[in-house]
């Protein structure tokens, strides 16, 4: 472990994860997104965005997925992701890559995944950004990829009936429909999060399906008593 960086305890049957003590560090949208999405056995899963690596690490303990890829752009955070895994002896469940989610073809073929799974940035464009090169910034803002990024690329990894499940701020929830359908994944299932009983949803989580059937099912809503790490 470097100077900069943590071992967090994941509570979770001795899972540790390392974290920079400054910069971008998973938050409960990672969390809420890994107990929401519905992970059959023997699938073949990519993370997309993957960051410390949470997502993987926590979905190979907790389903029987067959494999688990993390996708991450920022040399920094795969390597240390695959340290993690290492550190949880969770080689032979899950992979990290380095490299750009635009490249999907080349890094993965067409029609590879039965789940992608993805946090992506959630702010469009550069609105209030003060440094496009920091890892939070990167982590926040559409600026290494947009959403339609995220979306077509998981599309055209994703077997048919593949699913994608994301994790999203609900004032953008009509871009994230419009980019499902635009890329043939139906919105199957969603659930509204927030803090406490009365607040405004800070969250959604939404999964679809490749070639899905047209009907959405709406969860009942999720209070998590935190607010999401803005």
């Amino acid at each position: 472990m470097v100077l900069n960086e943590t071992i967090e305890d994941l509570q979770l049957g001795g899972l540790t994860i390392l974290q920079k003590k400054k910069g971008f560090r998973f938050g409960v949208d990672a969390v809420l997104l890994s107990n929401f999405v519905q992970v059959k056995k023997g699938d073949v899963v990519l993370d997309i965005g993957t960051g410390t690596g949470i997502i993987p690490i926590l979905l190979a303990a907790k389903t029987q997925a067959r494999h688990i890829t993390g996708l991450e752009i920022q040399e920094e955070f795969a390597e240390m992701a695959a340290r993690s895994v290492a550190r949880n002896a969770q080689e032979k469940q899950i992979s990290i890559i380095q490299g750009d989610i635009k490249d999907w073809e080349s890094l993965f073929g067409k029609a590879k995944f039965d789940l992608v799974v993805s946090n992506p940035p959630y702010i469009e464009g550069m609105s209030g950004l003060k440094n496009s090169s920091d890892s939070v910034s990167i982590a926040r803002h559409e600026i290494k990829c947009t959403l339609q990024d995220v979306v077509a690329a998981a599309a055209g990894v994703l077997r048919p009936n593949g699913r994608l499940a994301m994790i999203y701020r609900p004032h953008r929830l009509v871009d994230l429909f419009e980019a499902f359908r635009a890329n043939g994944i139906e919105p199957k299932t969603i659930r509204f999060v927030s803090a406490n009983v009365g607040d405004v949803p800070s969250l959604v989580v939404v999964q679809g399906t490749k070639f899905g059937k047209k009907e959405l099912k709406v969860l009942e809503n999720l209070y998590i008593g935190e607010a999401p790490n803005e």
